[in-house]
């Protein structure tokens, strides 16, 4: 057996044992809880951007980015239906935004950071999400007729702090070094402020989430803690920006889904650091490794912000270190037993 299939083969146990604990986690949880105190204990950990851009209750602002990338002049807000993948966790693969609209599955997603990757993660989105799209439609694989379905439109946001252009097309043919019997081609869109400015100008809620977003790095620059940046970001948003109102009854919500995405951020980056300090080998050997290292950091992630499950178990789940489960544990602000 190859390096790589040991590899995925490791990747589907790890899967289905989280699957497992997820669901044991929470019988356990819902027979020690009441409802009101589950409400209370909930927490916001979805990207500001799917908070935003991939809520029913602003499917509005969803249309207006849609119509900007696409250039069209759909009115009717009620035309999208989502489809976000809510449940599904595969290296940290939570689907940020999908939806159907004009027979397009539009699948969307937030990147604060650089990934060539994104391909492949969108590949397995998007099998899911046409599999639940067969089993609510009346498609039928064995006819034998041809059965249509949506086309599939694949957009990356990114709003990283390392320069990319403003946009650029990655394929999932560049990961196997030419070209293939299947292909994935992702769109990636600089949505930092300052970036495609028609596509911003085209598109209000965009262009003052961008805004919000550079606010907040711009008093993180000041000094500022995070908590106080978000907050001063917040309340210099003008009157007139459209999501101001949203995001102002949100307030806690919004700091939380900014701490979480930065601590995040900070977790990868620290254990990538530590890795090329200890000299990795250069080359396919060291991607293998480096990527088995991230899979293994986002796993360990899942387990600490499921919750329920002692420091030990996720060590030997993830096959990190315990001190490496623990220091994940305090960069998140989650208690370790």
């Amino acid at each position: 057996m190859t390096v790589e299939n040991t590899l995925l083969q490791k990747i589907e146990d790890l899967e289905k044992e989280i699957a497992i604990l997820s669901k044991r986690n929470k019988e356990y949880k819902a027979l020690i809880q009441s409802k009101d105190l589950k409400d209370a204990e909930k927490d916001y950990k979805d990207r500001l951007f799917k908070f935003i851009f991939g809520n029913p209750d602003n499917k509005s602002w969803t249309l207006s980015l849609y119509n900007a990338i696409r250039g069209t002049t759909y009115s009717n807000p009620e035309d999208i239906r989502f489809n976000t993948i809510g449940d599904a966790v595969y290296m940290r693969m939570k689907n940020d935004v999908s939806f159907i609209v004009a027979c397009e599955m539009n699948l969307w997603e937030h990147q604060s950071s650089f990934n060539p990757n994104m391909p492949m993660r969108f590949f397995i989105y998007a099998g899911r999400l046409y599999e639940k799209y067969i089993a609510s439609s009346d498609y039928y694989q064995y006819s034998s007729s041809l059965q249509m379905v949506p086309r599939p439109v694949c957009i990356c946001f990114y709003n990283g702090t390392k320069e990319q252009p403003e946009k650029q097309v990655l394929k999932l043919s560049d990961s196997y070094g030419g070209e293939g019997d299947i292909e994935v081609k992702v769109a990636m869109l600089n949505i930092n402020y300052g970036k495609n400015q028609n596509l911003m100008d085209a598109c209000k809620p965009l262009k003052e989430y961008a805004c919000l977003v550079d606010a907040v790095r711009r008093h993180q620059n000041e000094k500022m803690d995070l908590d106080t940046a978000v907050d001063a970001a917040l309340d210099e948003l003008p009157e007139a920006f459209m999501i101001r109102a949203f995001l102002i009854a949100h307030r806690a919500e919004v700091k939380n889904m900014f701490l979480t995405e930065y601590n995040e951020e900070k977790v990868m980056e620290k254990e990538r650091e530590e890795g090329r300090k200890e000299g990795r080998k250069e080359g396919r050997k060291e991607g293998r490794k480096e990527g088995r290292e991230e899979l293994a950091i986002e796993v360990a992630t899942n387990m600490l912000r499921e919750g329920g499950m002692p420091v030990s178990f996720i060590a030997r789940i993830s096959q990190l270190p315990e001190e490496t489960v623990r220091k994940i544990a305090t960069t998140l602000g989650i208690a370790a037993f």
